[in-house]
C-alpha cells in the first residue's frame, strides 16, 4: 500500500536525512492536526451535499414525468443528472490534480446551484428541454460529493484510508436521509410562492449547494492530487497518465478489474432502481409522503453503515466486502422482484438493502481503485472510473423508464440482476487466481 505525506517541505527538500528528520518533527503533531480539520470540514460539506442532492432528486421523476405526460420519461431525469456527472468526472479530476480538491468540489457544487435555479426557472414557465439541462448542471454536485470520497483518503493517514473514506461517505447519511422528508416543505415553499407543484424542493437544494460551495471555496484546503501524486513516488515531479489509458490498464489486471466493476455495476444497479422505485410507488396510490420515507431509509442503507465497511475494509480486505455488497444487492433485487407495488413492508427492505449492498460495494471497490494502482495513474484512473460508472447508470436509468412500463417494477429488478453477472465473474476470476497463486 503507498503511502502518502502530508509534510509540506515534499519530497525534494534538502539537507542531511538527520536534520531532515529533527526538522520534520516538530510539524507532525500540526501536519495531524491539519489533516484532521480538513476530514472535519469534508465531513460537514458532504452532509450539505447530500441535502442538496436529494432535497432535489427525490421528485425529479415525477416532475418530468407530471410535465411530460410520460411517465416513462421519469428516468430520464436521473439519467440527465447522472450523465451530468459523468461528464463532470474528468474534468473534476484534472481540476484537482492542477488546482487543488477543493477547488474541484467548489466547482461542482456550484454547477448544481446553477442547475437548481434553471430547473425552477424552466419548470415553471414550461421549459422542459432546460429542465434536463438545468438536472445535467445539477448532477455536478452528486460527481463533487462522489470524489470527495478520494479526497479523504489523501488526509488520511496511512491504513485508514476506507475508514476515512467512509466517514465522508457516512456524512451524507444525515444530509440524504433530511433531503427527501424535506421535499415536502421545499414542494409546500414552492406553492406558497407561486412555483408550480413539485418544483420547491429545488429551491431549497439551490441555497444548499450555495452554502456548500462557499465552504469549500473560501475554507477548505486541500493539496493538489498532482502533488500527491509526486509526493507518493519520491521524487519532486511528477508524469501523469491519461484517463482512459489508465481505466484500460486497470480493467486488464484482476484486481483493478474487480474495483472497476464493484463501482461501475453497484452503481448502475442501485440508480435503475431506485429512480423508478417512486414512479413505481405512486402508480400504486402510494402517498408523496410515504415515499419520501423509502427513499430515506434506502439513502440510510446506502450511508449510515459505511464507516463499518470502512472498518471491514481495513480488517478483512476489499475484494471480501465487494463480495458481501454484490450478495446484499443480489437479495434486494429478488425482493423487488415479488414484492407488491404498495407494500410498506417489502418496498423499504428492499430499498434499505439496495442502499447497504451499494455502500459495500462502493468501499470496497474505490479503496481497491485507490490502493492497488501505481501513484501516477491514479487520480486520471478515479475520474475515468467515476466517468463510467455515472455514463452506465445514467443508460440504466433512462432505459428503466422503459423496462418499468414494459414489464412493471418486477422487469426492473431482473435487468439489475443481469447488471450483477461481470461483476460476480470479476471476483470469481480473482478467487481462483489467488487460490492458483497459493498452491504454487
Amino acid at each position: 500500500m503507498p503511502e502518502r505525506t502530508a509534510d509540506a517541505s515534499g519530497p525534494g527538500a534538502t539537507g542531511s536525512a538527520s536534520s531532515g528528520a529533527a526538522e520534520r518533527m516538530p510539524r507532525r503533531e500540526p501536519a495531524r492536526a491539519r489533516q484532521g480539520l480538513q476530514l472535519g470540514l469534508l465531513i460537514v460539506n458532504q452532509l450539505l451535499a447530500g441535502i442538496g442532492v436529494a432535497t432535489g432528486m427525490t421528485l425529479a421523476a415525477i416532475l418530468v414525468a407530471d410535465l411530460t405526460g410520460v411517465t416513462a420519461l421519469g428516468g430520464l431525469s436521473q439519467s440527465a443528472s447522472v450523465l451530468g456527472a459523468a461528464i463532470a468526472a474528468i474534468p473534476l479530476a484534472r481540476l484537482a490534480v492542477h488546482s487543488g480538491r477543493h477547488v474541484a468540489l467548489a466547482t461542482g457544487y456550484a454547477s448544481s446551484a446553477v442547475g437548481a435555479v434553471l430547473i425552477v426557472v424552466a419548470a415553471s414557465t414550461g421549459l422542459v428541454l432546460v429542465v434536463f439541462l438545468g438536472l445535467a448542471a445539477f448532477g455536478a454536485g452528486a460527481a463533487a460529493g462522489l470524489q470527495a470520497r478520494f479526497a479523504a483518503t489523501e488526509v488520511a493517514s496511512p491504513g485508514f484510508e476506507a475508514r476515512s473514506m467512509s466517514l465522508v461517505l457516512w456524512a451524507t447519511t444525515i444530509g440524504s436521509v433530511a433531503g427527501p422528508l424535506l421535499s415536502s416543505t421545499g414542494d409546500q415553499l414552492g406553492r406558497a410562492i407561486g412555483l408550480p407543484a413539485l418544483v420547491g424542493p429545488f429551491v431549497l437544494s439551490g441555497a444548499v449547494f450555495a452554502i456548500a460551495t462557499f465552504i469549500a471555496a473560501a475554507v477548505l484546503r486541500l493539496p493538489r492530487a498532482g502533488r500527491l501524486v509526486a509526493d507518493a513516488s519520491g521524487s519532486g515531479s511528477s508524469e501523469r497518465v491519461g484517463s482512459w489509458p489508465a481505466f484500460r490498464a486497470a480493467f486488464r489486471d484482476a484486481r483493478g478489474r474487480l474495483a472497476i466493476l464493484a463501482i461501475v455495476c453497484a452503481h448502475t444497479v442501485m440508480v435503475g432502481v431506485m429512480v423508478m422505485t417512486p414512479v413505481h410507488m405512486t402508480g400504486h396510490g402510494v402517498p408523496i409522503g410515504m415515499v419520501g420515507v423509502v427513499i430515506s431509509i434506502h439513502i440510510l442503507g446506502m450511508y449510515a453503515a459505511s464507516p463499518l465497511m470502512g472498518w471491514l475494509v481495513d480488517r478483512v480486505g476489499a475484494p471480501r466486502v465487494i463480495a458481501l455488497g454484490g450478495a446484499i444487492l443480489l437479495v434486494s433485487t429478488l425482493i423487488g422482484v415479488f414484492a407488491p407495488g404498495d407494500s410498506m413492508v417489502l418496498i423499504p427492505v428492499a430499498l434499505g438493502l439496495l442502499g447497504l449492498g451499494w455502500s459495500a460495494a462502493l468501499i470496497g471497490g474505490s479503496t481497491l481503485l485507490t490502493t492497488t494502482v501505481d501513484p501516477a495513474s491514479r487520480v486520471a484512473l478515479q475520474g475515468a472510473t467515476d466517468a463510467a460508472m455515472n455514463v452506465a447508470a445514467a443508460a440504466s436509468a433512462a432505459l428503466s423508464g422503459v423496462v418499468l412500463g414494459l414489464a412493471g417494477f418486477a422487469g426492473v429488478s431482473v435487468v439489475a440482476i443481469v447488471v450483477l453477472v461481470p461483476l460476480v465473474l470479476a471476483g470469481v476470476a480473482l478467487a481462483r487466481r489467488a487460490r492458483r497463486e497459493r498452491a504454487a
